[in-house]
């Protein structure tokens, strides 16, 4: 593949190369090209074969689009930023959302209703209870039109507090998930957020994460993050997310976990997945100033002996929105693939996600197809591909903010933004709709604004994750209970796993979930209904040795999360179990970081239990001094006497399985936590005198560091 990706780059600098020759001065002249109509530019678009792209909107009707979103009905709703990259004054905000209407049905849009308007740094919204969530820095609004006019007439603050202040790092992309949670990205940036429904409720701070919420239950908390603009859920409840130079991150672990408590040396809980770098098959040139730039860095780099490259073109740079492809308008073989904007590049890139078979992550693959072009590319670069839907009819929705330039002026050199207009194409936009090549544009009549119950539960049958989703949705606004043996009879009945994983979570909306149920679930036959109903089971007791039996389940995914859920049992035997999975899964640094996010597993009992075995200590293999090592860390950090006592009773016993190379490492990942503690005891130093040694160097220095702190 290398190879091929360099013959590709070899091939473009070729034909770059002749292109200087041929048009010389002036092509320097012409520093920045114009922009195109739509059918214009649409004639620029390059996609995979067996694809086709159409134009779903254009300008006059939309400008400047980051967020679209089908509601209930069916109808589109797209909102506009039209104030990128400036801040808008105070109450000037010219940020829209607009209703989209095809009154020949043709499939293209022929008017736009404005919904609302004046909204400041809206990003993102999300169809809830007949009206609208909208992300808008510093608040996250609830806007309904009440009288049918097409205009939201209802403005309700639900959050506010969050960070304003850059356009490219605020609250965006609001996604609803699987478990009745709505998600959102947060950049990781500075807020101290209010939820105005519960005004009694301490504000949550959220620094350094994306959070989640559930307006049906009055709830907010953190998760995992964090990410910039791109995030994506697929249709089993695993997250991903992105960053500008990073394309594609899993959320592997989320907060809930890796904050039970608060003395875990790393609580970064995602990871790159690509196989293949942040490569990206790029078809335009790089703009004057990017390029240009990237000289002056390198070269200050170079100057400065720093070990750093710049590119400015071909690797991934202004990755944004993302979606997980779950639907049934495209061939089969495309279920389950991610699909990922970069506005820098002019393009849409594709992976196809695998399970590992060795860790709890998946690994994201170019398609066999795109190993020399990306899915989609544009020759124009004026295409901004921000951000994507997938609408009722099974096709992929992307939305083109149409700009000249993507950048925030702040980081362009002054000489080269001088003739620069960063507001050119803020009176355009469009949104393409992806299909294949034999396929036409489906007059879906949606309504199930107004639909039974009986036809919502038809729905979770849907092969269209769009659909499935509305149905559950409006299930759990309904909050009808006469519904509950229905949806009880459908998991039982149902052939579909995933129809059955929607039943589980209606019944969770409806508060009508059962222990037996929950049973029947941990022993289900598809790997993601047992991954979800372990998360379910926390609720009931009961179900404790059936959610222990799934650290030996076949899938990996399964047995990662009962380790991270077992421990919320407070059952006496999730300690020995945590052992278990060490034996098995100890080489993967996540499996030990599931153990160590929990108070069972973080103890110096722990210690005491592996060495029961007469296994672990006999060989010091990496992955079990890094465990003693974090161990040990969480021990010092948490600096509870009773604690360190029995650590370093254990340390100090003459054991021959107990080598001085775990010794060194325990004492320094526990000189490591100290320093994060506030005090120390000054009792224990007569522990630390009786630590055996074979009187190496190593150890003896390890002990002189930790004595420092009594």
């Amino acid at each position: 593949m290398i190879n091929k990706i360099n013959a590709f780059f070899a091939g473009k600098a070729a034909g770059l190369f002749l292109l200087l020759v041929l048009t010389g001065s002036a092509a320097m002249a012409q520093k920045y090209p114009g922009p195109l109509s739509p059918e214009e530019s649409l004639k620029k678009i390059k996609i995979i074969e067996g694809f086709k792209a159409e134009i779903f909107a254009a300008e006059p009707n939309i400008m400047d689009p980051v967020s679209l979103a089908f509601d209930e009905q069916g109808q589109a709703y797209v909102v506009e930023m039209p104030d990128y990259p400036f801040e808008a004054e105070p109450g000037k905000g010219k940020g829209r959302i607009k209703l989209l209407k095809d009154i020949d049905n043709d499939g293209r849009i022929d008017q736009a209703v404005i919904f609302a308007e004046n909204v400041t740094e809206a990003t993102s919204i999300l169809p809830w209870q007949g009206g609208l969530i909208v992300t808008a820095a510093p608040d996250i609004l609830y806007l309904k039109d009440t009288n049918g006019d097409g205009k939201a007439d209802t403005r309700e603050v639900l959050f506010t507090g969050f960070f304003q202040n850059n356009s490219e790092a605020q609250i965006t992309n609001l996604r609803y998930g699987m478990d009745n949670w709505i998600y959102a990205n947060n950049h990781g940036q500075d807020g101290l957020v209010t939820f105005n429904r519960t005004p009694n409720v301490k504000p949550v701070a959220v620094r350094g994460a994306d959070f989640r919420f559930r307006l049906d239950q009055n709830k907010f908390e953190l998760e995992t993050g964090p990410g910039q603009f791109g995030q994506a859920i697929d249709e089993w409840g695993h997250r991903f997310i992105n960053e500008n130079s990073i394309h594609l991150e899993q959320v592997i672990i989320p907060w809930r976990y890796t904050h039970r408590h608060p003395f875990l040396p790393v609580t970064k809980a995602m990871a790159s997945i690509t196989d293949h770098e942040e490569i990206m098959l790029q078809e335009t040139p790089p703009p004057y100033w990017r390029a240009e730039r990237t000289k002056q860095r390198n070269k200050t780099f170079q100057e400065n002996n720093l070990k750093r490259v710049e590119y400015a073109e071909d690797r991934f740079s202004g990755a944004a929105g993302m979606v997980v492809y779950a639907a049934d308008g495209f061939p089969p073989e495309f279920n389950g693939n991610i699909f990922i904007s970069d506005v820098a590049g002019n393009l849409v890139h594709r992976d196809v996600l695998t399970p590992s078979t060795k860790s709890p992550v998946f690994v994201a693959s170019r398609a066999g197809k795109e190993k020399e072009q990306e899915f989609l590319t544009s020759t124009d670069s004026w295409f901004r591909p921000t951000n994507f839907t997938v609408g009722p009819d099974g096709y992929l929705y992307v939305l083109d903010y149409y700009r000249q330039h993507i950048e925030t002026p702040v980081s362009i050199p002054d000489e080269l933004k001088a003739d620069m207009n960063f507001m050119a194409g803020s009176d355009k936009g469009r949104v393409y709709r992806i299909l294949p090549t034999n396929s036409t544009f489906k007059n879906n009549t949606v309504n199930l604004a107004k639909a039974s119950n009986t036809k919502l539960l038809e729905t979770l049958s849907h092969p269209n994750l769009w659909w499935r989703l509305q149905a559950q949705r409006l299930l759990l606004e309904k909050q009808d209970k006469s519904v509950v043996p229905a949806v009880k009879k459908l998991f039982i009945t149902s052939k579909d796993a995933r129809t059955r994983l929607h039943a589980l979570y209606v019944l969770e909306g409806l508060n009508a979930l059962d222990a037996e149920l929950i049973k029947k679930a941990l022993q289900d036959s598809a790997p993601g209904v047992r991954e979800n109903a372990i998360i379910l089971a926390e609720q009931f007791p009961e179900t404790y040795s059936l959610v222990q039996a799934r650290l030996n389940d076949p899938v990996i995914r399964v047995a990662f999360q009962t380790t991270l859920n077992l421990p919320e049992f407070k059952n006496k035997e999730t300690a020995p179990s945590l052992i278990k999975v060490l034996e098995k899964y100890g080489q993967d640094f996540w499996f030990r970081m599931a153990v160590l996010s929990s108070e069972q597993g973080s103890s110096p009992e722990i210690l005491q239990l592996l060495r029961q075995p007469n296994t672990f200590f006999q060989n010091p293999e990496p992955w079990k001094l890094a465990f003693v090592s974090d161990l040990s860390n969480i021990i010092g950090a948490r600096n509870q006497k009773d604690q360190i006592s029995t650590f370093l009773n254990f340390l100090s016993q003459p054991d021959s399985q107990i080598t001085d190379s775990f010794r060194v490492e325990a004492i320094k990942g526990l000189t490591k936590g100290l320093n994060r503690a506030t005090s120390t005891d000054p009792k224990l130093k007569e522990i630390i005198q009786r630590i055996k040694t074979n009187n190496t160097q190593e150890v003896t220095a390890a002990i002189q560091d930790l004595k420092k702190f009594y």
